[in-house]
């Protein structure tokens, strides 16, 4: 219920009026069954538009320390991913990326629409980097389409690091749906899943216009720091 009236009463007519989202290809979205929207990752803004603008529910799954602050601002950090839609998963130990993978199967399952970041963190400097596997595994386990998502410029409205965002016209492009079901029953394939991860990394590096790089963004930010 929170997440309805935050989209459609509280905070989605206020973002909707302050940043006007532009939208193109939001026809490529299936109105009924499950859907894997694969988005490339610019800044925390990503998984406030995304939902905003799809009529359907989408769910995303966050670290659990975001649920677990003290305080108002923890508080009011919790609430507002409870009111999006997001889950908790604990991301600690050698079964995050299986509890994540979990989680999202199923609101799969269900018939719902589960959101996705290939690359696994936001870029550092808006290019595109190789994604993770996870995506395919999700992808070939649950038989859902794969509608990759472009944001184009949230990283100049939201930069990483800065709290307060610039007042100006988010932009989404989405692609037509990606089908994967010639791969039933490869999960678990390295070769198939990293095939089918590198063709969504392709759409999204097409319509979103980025610079691809082929090396994980975790990788590069290690290194730099």
């Amino acid at each position: 219920m929170l997440y309805w009236l935050l989209k459609y009463v509280i905070l989605g007519p206020l973002l909707k009026l302050i940043f006007r989202p532009q939208v193109e290809g939001l026809h490529h979205v299936p109105a009924t069954g499950p859907v894997i929207l694969a988005s490339n990752h610019l800044s925390f803004s990503d998984s406030i538009f995304t939902p905003l603008i799809i009529p359907r529910k989408v769910t995303f799954v966050a670290k659990a320390e975001y649920f677990t602050g003290k305080g108002i601002k923890g508080w009011l950090t919790k609430m507002f991913f409870v009111g999006t839609g997001t889950i908790p998963v604990d991301r600690s130990g050698g079964q995050a990326a299986r509890a994540a993978l979990d989680t999202q199967l199923q609101v799969l399952r269900a018939g719902g629409v589960a959101g996705i970041y290939p690359e696994g963190t936001r870029s550092p400097d808006g290019r595109l980097y190789r994604g993770k596997t996870g995506v395919a595994r999700l992808a070939l386990e649950s038989g859902a389409v794969v509608v990759p998502v472009a944001m184009l410029n949230a990283d100049e409205i939201q930069p990483p690091g800065k709290l307060i965002p610039r007042i100006d016209r988010v932009r989404i492009r989405f692609g037509a749906p990606l089908d994967f079901t010639r791969y039933a029953g490869m999960a678990g394939d390295r070769f198939v899943e990293r095939a089918v991860t590198d063709e969504i990394m392709y759409e999204l590096m097409e319509l979103s216009g980025r610079e691809y790089v082929d090396v994980y963004a975790q990788k590069l930010k290690l290194v730099a720091a």
